[in-house]
C-alpha cells in the first residue's frame, strides 16, 4: 500500500498536465482545430494518398500529384509493424495540438523525477518548459514533426543519465522506448541536435568513470546504450531505411552538376551552401531575447495597440479606427539580422535567474552538462555570426545536411530549465548562509544584465534589415512611419527590460522571505511556480491563442477551389498543372490537380534544379515534357487565369533521336535548347541497354495511359519499330518495378530526370508498379526489434519486481 501513495502524487501531477494542456488550448474542447500554416500545405501535399488510402485500403508509397512524383515517406506514410507509432498514439491522447503540450511536460517530468526532484517542483519545471515560446509557436506554426521530437527529447536524457548512474534496467527500458519514440518523429534535425547534447554527457560520465578506474561499469554502460539504440533503430527500421534511399535523391544531397544557375563553380563539398545553411542565424545580441522578450521588437507581426506611435502616425493621416487597428495589428516591430521570425525565443525571466541561481546552489559537478549544452547550442545557433558553425559544416559528419540552424537552440531551452529547477531544489536543501550568498549572487548577476541592456540603449540604431524595403512598400509616408515603428521599438525594449526585472524581483523575494522564514518552501516554490508561468504565457498568447483556431472543417479542406480550378476539373485526361505564383513553395495547386509544384522541406533534387536552371529562365519546354497541360497565372487585376499549353507532350511519347551525352552538366546545358517531344538526352553510363542515335517513329507509332494509380500505372504501345518511350513521370530507380508484357525490363533516365524505356516493335503492354523493397524489409527488422523490446521490458519488470519483493522480505 506504502508503495502504491507513491504513485499519488505523479497522478496528481499528471491530472494537472492534462487540464493545463487543454486549458491553453481550450478551443479543442468545442470542437475547434488549430490553424497550421506548415499542416495547411502539408494537407495539400499528403491528399492524393490519404485518398488512395480509403479508396483502396493500402497504403501507397508514391504520390503523383506533387514536384512529377515523389515517394511518400516523407509525407506520412504508414508501415506495417510500426508497433513505436502505436504506442505513441496512445501517449498522445488528447486533442491536436494539446497531445504535445502535453508530452512536453510528461517529458520534462520525467527528466526531472529522474534526478530525485519533488513532485510539485518537477511540476512547475515541465510547465515552465512547455511554455517556453518557441516550443509553443512552432505548435502554432504548424512544426508538428519538430515539437513531437523535441517533447521526446527529455526522456531520452532521462534515460540515459539512469543508466549513467547504474541505475541499469530502469535506464534501459526508459533509453530504449523514448529513443525509438523520438526517432519516430521523423525530425531528425531535431533528433542529431540531442545527439550532440548526449555526446556532451558520454563525455563527461567517461571522464568520471575513467578518473575512478571503473572500466567494468563503462563496458557495461556501453553495452546497455548499444542494445538499446539497436532496439530503438530496428523499430524505426522501415522508416530510417526508406528516408536513407530517399535522401540521394532528395535536396538534402550533393548536386551532380559543377555549376550554378548563374554559371559560376559550385561549390560541391556541401549538399548545401554555407550561405543557404546559415540564412537563418541568430543574433548575439539577439540572444538576450531568452531573458528580455521583446528586446529586439518581437516578431515580424506584433500587435503593437493603436496608442502606439504607429497607431498615432496613421491616425494622423486620416485612417479610419479599422484601418489604424489593421496596421497596429501586423507591425513589423522586429529588427534583427535574420529574413523573418515569428517571435522571440523566450526561456523566462524567472527561468533565466533560477538558472543563474543554480550555478551557485548546485554543488554536483553534473550541472556543467546542462551549462556546456546550453552554450554551445547558443554558439551554434549565432550560425553565420560565429565561426564555430562553419567549421562544423565543414568537419562534422551530416551537420551540413540541415538548414535552419537556429532551432538547435531547443538544447539551451531544454537544459536551462532543467538546471534551473534542479538548482532551485538544491537551494532549499543548502543552508540559510548559502542560501543567502546565492540569492545576493544571482540577483547581482541578474540585475547587471539589465543594467548592462539598460545601457546598451544608448548605443543602438533600432534599424532592422527591413526597413528599406518597409520604406519602399510605403512611398512617400515610408521614412515617417519607419521613424515611428522605431520609437515603438525602443518603448518595447524599456517596457520589456522593465517586465523582466519587475518578475526576478519577485521570484527573489520569494525566496529571500522564505530564507527569513516568512515563507514555507512550499509557499515559496508555488509563488515562483506561477509567477514563472504566468510570465510565459503573457507572451505566449501574444503568438499563439484562440484566434489561432477554426473549425475542423476548415483545416480538412484549407483550400478555396476558385473558377479557375474548377475549369482545369472538367478535364478529365492526365496532365499536370503549373501555379507561376507560388511553384514550389506552396501545396495549393496539389491539392486539386497534379502539379509540377508542391511544398516540402525535402524536395526531388533534380525537380528543384530544372525549377533553378530551366524554368526561372523561361524555358518552358520543361513544363512540356512534365506534360503541363495547364498553367496558372494572373491577369492584369491579380485575378487567376488559366492557360492552357498545347505543346505539352503528353504522358508519354516515342523519340526519334538519342543524344548520349556525357556528364549531368552537358544534359543540362543542352536542356535550354533541345525539344525533348522528339529528342532524348542521356547521360553516358545510365544504362546497359544498347541504344542507337536514331529510331523511326511513323504516324502509327503511338504510347497511352490506359491506368492510373498512386503506385500504379499501365500503358499500350503500338509501334511498328524498336524505340526509346520517355514517360513524364519522375525517375527514381529504386522501388519501381516495369514490366513489358509481364516481362521485367528496365527503365533508364532521360531528360535529366524522366523515365525512358526501349520498346520492342509490335503492340505492348507496360507497367509501372511501386513495391519499394526498403518497406518490406524494414518492415520485418521492426517487427523482430518491437518483439525483443517487448521482451526485454517484461523481463526487466519481471526481475525488480521479485528483487524489490526480496528486498522488503
Amino acid at each position: 500500500m506504502k508503495y502504491l501513495k507513491n504513485f499519488i502524487p505523479h497522478v496528481l501531477v499528471i491530472i494537472g498536465f492534462i487540464i493545463v494542456a487543454l486549458a491553453y488550448f481550450s478551443p479543442v474542447l468545442s470542437g475547434k482545430e488549430i490553424f497550421q500554416s506548415d499542416i495547411v500545405q502539408y494537407t495539400g501535399m499528403s491528399k492524393e494518398q490519404v485518398e488512395f488510402r480509403e479508396t483502396y485500403n493500402e497504403e501507397s508509397y508514391w504520390n503523383n500529384s506533387a514536384f512529377g512524383g515523389m515517394p511518400t515517406y516523407q509525407l506520412g506514410a504508414k508501415y506495417p509493424h510500426n508497433y513505436i507509432k502505436a504506442l505513441d498514439s496512445v501517449i498522445r491522447f488528447l486533442p491536436r495540438p494539446a497531445d504535445y503540450l502535453f508530452i512536453y511536460f510528461i517529458g520534462f517530468y520525467i527528466l526531472l523525477c529522474s534526478f530525485r526532484i519533488k513532485p510539485l517542483q518537477a511540476f512547475f519545471g515541465a510547465l515552465a518548459f512547455g511554455f517556453s515560446t518557441y516550443l509553443i509557436v512552432i505548435i502554432g506554426a504548424g512544426h508538428n514533426a519538430k515539437a513531437h521530437a523535441i517533447a521526446y527529447m527529455p526522456m531520452v536524457l532521462a534515460g540515459v543519465f539512469l543508466v549513467f548512474r547504474k541505475k541499469y534496467l530502469t535506464g534501459f527500458i526508459l533509453t530504449t522506448i523514448a529513443a525509438a519514440l523520438e526517432i519516430s518523429t521523423n525530425h531528425f534535425q531535431m533528433t542529431y541536435y540531442l545527439l550532440l547534447l548526449l555526446l556532451i554527457v558520454a563525455i563527461y560520465y567517461t571522464v568520471v568513470y575513467i578518473k575512478q578506474k571503473d572500466f567494468k561499469s563503462l563496458v557495461q554502460i556501453i553495452g546497455i546504450f548499444i542494445v538499446s539504440g539497436i532496439l530503438a533503430i530496428g523499430a524505426n527500421a522501415t522508416n530510417l531505411l526508406a528516408t536513407a534511399e530517399y535522401s540521394d535523391f532528395s535536396t538534402r544531397s550533393k548536386s551532380e552538376l559543377t555549376f550554378n544557375p548563374d554559371g559560376t563553380e559550385k561549390d560541391r563539398a556541401n549538399a548545401m551552401s554555407h550561405e543557404y545553411i546559415t540564412e537563418y542565424s541568430y543574433g548575439v545580441f539577439e540572444t538576450f531575447n531568452l531573458f528580455v522578450p521583446r528586446l529586439l521588437g518581437g516578431g515580424n507581426a506584433e500587435d503593437i495597440g493603436t496608442d502606439s506611435n504607429v497607431g498615432d502616425f496613421i491616425t494622423s493621416l486620416g485612417a479610419s479606427p479599422a484601418d489604424v487597428e489593421g496596421f497596429t495589428k501586423q507591425a513589423p516591430t522586429y529588427w534583427g539580422d535574420q529574413p523573418i521570425v515569428a517571435a522571440p525565443a523566450y526561456i523566462g525571466a524567472i527561468v533565466i535567474f533560477l538558472f543563474i541561481l543554480a550555478l551557485f546552489t548546485e554543488k554536483r559537478k553534473f550541472k556543467y552538462i546542462f551549462v556546456i549544452g546550453a552554450i554551445v547550442s547558443i554558439l551554434l545557433s549565432w550560425g553565420k555570426n560565429f565561426p564555430l558553425t562553419d567549421f562544423m559544416i565543414d568537419n562534422f559528419p551530416m551537420y551540413n545536411k540541415f538548414r535552419a540552424i537556429t532551432s538547435i537552440q531547443v538544447i539551451a531551452e531544454l537544459c536551462i530549465p532543467a538546471l534551473a529547477i534542479i538548482g532551485l531544489a538544491s537551494f532549499f536543501k543548502s543552508s540559510k548562509e548559502e542560501q543567502l550568498d546565492a540569492l545576493k549572487k544571482s540577483g547581482i548577476v541578474s540585475g547587471a544584465i539589465v543594467v548592462f541592456l539598460f545601457a546598451c540603449k544608448l548605443f543602438l540604431d533600432f534599424q532592422g534589415a527591413n526597413d528599406d524595403y518597409i520604406m519602399q512598400v510605403y512611398g512617400e509616408i515610408g521614412p515617417s512611419y519607419v521613424t515611428a515603428l522605431i520609437e515603438d521599438r525602443q518603448s518595447m525594449y524599456v517596457s520589456d527590460l522593465i517586465r523582466t526585472l519587475f518578475f526576478i524581483t519577485l521570484a527573489a523575494a520569494a525566496l529571500y522571505f522564505f530564507i527569513k522564514q516568512k515563507l514555507s518552501e512550499q509557499s515559496a516554490l508555488i509563488i515562483i511556480g506561477i509567477v514563472m508561468i504566468i510570465d510565459l504565457i503573457m507572451i505566449d498568447w501574444n503568438y499563439v491563442n484562440k484566434s489561432n483556431f477554426v473549425n475542423a472543417s476548415q483545416v480538412k479542406n484549407p483550400f478555396v477551389k476558385t473558377i479557375v480550378d474548377d475549369k482545369i476539373l472538367q478535364d478529365k485526361s492526365n496532365f499536370r498543372v503549373f501555379d507561376m505564383q507560388s511553384p514550389f513553395n506552396s501545396g495549393r495547386t496539389v491539392f486539386f490537380h497534379q502539379a509540377l509544384g508542391g511544398y516540402h522541406a525535402a524536395k526531388p533534387k533534380k525537380v528543384q534544379e530544372l525549377y533553378d536552371y530551366q524554368i526561372t529562365k523561361q524555358n518552358y519546354e520543361i513544363l512540356n515534357m512534365f506534360n503541363v497541360k495547364y498553367v496558372i497565372s494572373q491577369d492584369e487585376n491579380q485575378n487567376p487565369i488559366s492557360l492552357q499549353n498545347p505543346e505539352a507532350n503528353g504522358n508519354a511519347w516515342f523519340v526519334s533521336e538519342i543524344k548520349t551525352l556525357p556528364s549531368a552538366d552537358e544534359i543540362m546545358i543542352e536542356l535550354s535548347k533541345v525539344k525533348t517531344k522528339t529528342t532524348a538526352l542521356i547521360e553516358t553510363g545510365n544504362t546497359s541497354r544498347i541504344l542507337k542515335p536514331e529510331y523511326t517513329v511513323d504516324s502509327l507509332a503511338t504510347i497511352k495511359l490506359v491506368d492510373s494509380r498512386s503506385n500504379y500505372l499501365k500503358y499500350e504501345s503500338n509501334n511498328p519499330n524498336e524505340g526509346v518511350a520517355v514517360f513524364s513521370e519522375i525517375y527514381y530507380p529504386k522501388g519501381w518495378k516495369i514490366t513489358i508484357d509481364g516481362e521485367e525490363t528496365e527503365m533508364f533516365e532521360a531528360d535529366y530526370v524522366l523515365r525512358a524505356l526501349l520498346i520492342p516493335g509490335g503492340k505492348h503492354t507496360i507497367e509501372f508498379k511501386f513495391d519499394p523493397e526498403v518497406v518490406s524489409k524494414g518492415s520485418k527488422i521492426a517487427l523482430i526489434s518491437s518483439i525483443l523490446i517487448l521482451l526485454s521490458i517484461i523481463g526487466s519488470l519481471v526481475y525488480l519486481f521479485k528483487k524489490r519483493k526480496k528486498d522488503i522480505n
